[in-house]
């Protein structure tokens, strides 16, 4: 019997088997693996190699399994370079060396650990045939694995399940929830053909594409949570900014640079991160104080915030609209205002204190900048996702790969 399905000899067996180590989706478990150690301060190296190691067997089972069950089961890859037998022995390693990695954290950490660390294997496992054909468990399946492997990495070194080390698994949960479901989208037409139910499939893919960079943004939201809660690092909202302006250029993308935009962007994100929780490099720097300019402080925040509604107004070129829109709304939200002022249900301190038909001046300045910064964002969501649409194939092309994915089939 052969494992290699092209060649033979113990070279090409080998070749074979490495061919199953795919480093743009192999990378990011372990990294989550180290980034949860990371998590509980100072850290056995042993320990969290013997984790890592439990992590790539895990993601090398994923893929052998896939490419097994595409290429000798369904027919939907052109080719593969493991032989049935060749499947069986990778799956069998593999396995083995999970198992081993299993024991040797419950001897050495407790049950506990290898308990967290138990799913990952059943992740990669069952995602093809079971988990792959259903919207929910083909999408969320990666990025539950990424969170287990930080949940599970900080466990191993702190024996303790810290809400930091959840709320991060959670983070990336989200975040890459919505980078799987454009990875998907790049197969949208093969799939559809199959009746393969992936988020594109089902919703169509501008729908798709609204969800999925919807997930992004609220991953973002949930690190800046977390900074200003306390529960993240006050560097982290950093790395989100980084991940946002890269995610913002990927979603006028189409879906395979979108894709490879996203993860690199996630590596990018995942980096800033860990800059953020081992260095602390803004923790002994408080928030900035715009009270220094005293009676003006407020009025310059609204100037500041009503440049950002103009130039987002002037972008989307819906200035006119907007400034229909902002007229229609003013006598509302000027008696809302004027009633709760009056009545004490606030105060505003750092203003000028000039008043104007019953109110301060800045509160009439305020009424229009609030909702040209709210027309201003929805017009430019509107826009972009008008181009984003245009960037998507046409219901009679071809599907593509990314240029770094192997043997044809690289997505878990």
């Amino acid at each position: 019997m052969t494992i290699a399905r092209h060649a033979t000899g113990v070279r090409a067996d080998l070749q074979a088997l490495a061919s199953q180590v795919h480093p743009v989706f192999m990378l990011p478990p372990l990294a989550a693996s180290w980034f949860g150690a990371i998590l509980a301060g100072e850290f056995a190296l042993g320990l969290g190699a013997i984790h890592m190691v439990a992590m790539f067997c895990a993601v090398y089972t994923a893929h052998v399994k896939d490419g097994y069950v595409d290429y000798h089961h369904r027919g939907e890859d052109d080719d593969h370079p493991l032989t049935v037998y060749g499947c069986r022995v990778a799956l069998v390693g593999a396995t083995a060396g999970f198992v081993a990695c299993a024991v040797a954290l419950f001897v050495v950490v407790n049950a506990t650990a290898a308990l967290i660390t138990l799913p990952t294997w059943f992740i990669g496992y069952l995602h093809a045939p079971q988990l792959d054909t259903n919207p929910v468990t083909t999408t969320l399946g990666y990025p539950t694995g990424i969170a287990l492997a930080i949940v599970g990495g900080h466990y191993a070194q702190a024996t303790t399940i810290s809400s930091t080390s959840i709320g991060f698994a959670l983070v990336f949960m989200t975040t890459l929830a919505g980078v799987k479901i454009i990875d998907d989208e790049q197969d949208y037409r093969y799939d559809r053909s199959i009746s393969k139910r992936t988020v594109a499939v089902v919703l169509g893919r501008p729908q798709a594409r609204t969800l999925a960079f919807g997930l992004v943004g609220l991953g973002m939201i949930g690190v800046l949570w977390g900074a200003i809660s306390g529960l993240f690092p006050p560097a982290s909202p950093l790395a989100a900014l980084a991940f946002a302006s890269i995610a913002a250029v990927a979603s006028r993308a189409n879906p395979t640079v979108g894709t490879m935009l996203l993860i690199r962007g996630a590596y990018v994100f995942l980096a800033v991160l860990v800059v953020a929780v081992w260095f602390q490099p803004l923790s002994a720097t408080g928030l900035p104080d715009i009270t220094v300019f005293g009676s003006y402080t407020y009025l310059l925040t609204e100037v500041a915030f009503g440049s950002l509604a103009l130039v987002l107004l002037r972008y989307a070129g819906a200035l006119r609209r907007a400034a229909q829109t902002v007229a229609a709304l003013y006598p509302i939200a000027y008696v809302w205002d004027w009633y709760t002022l009056e009545v004490g249900v606030f105060d505003i301190t750092m203003r000028t204190g000039y008043n104007l038909f019953g109110i301060p001046i800045e509160e009439h300045i305020f009424m229009i900048v609030v909702p040209a910064l709210v027309l201003g964002i929805h017009e430019c969501i509107d826009t972009l996702s008008v181009e984003s649409e245009t960037a998507l194939p046409s219901a009679g092309e071809q599907r593509t790969e990314p240029s770094d994915v192997t043997d044809g089939k690289p997505r878990e």
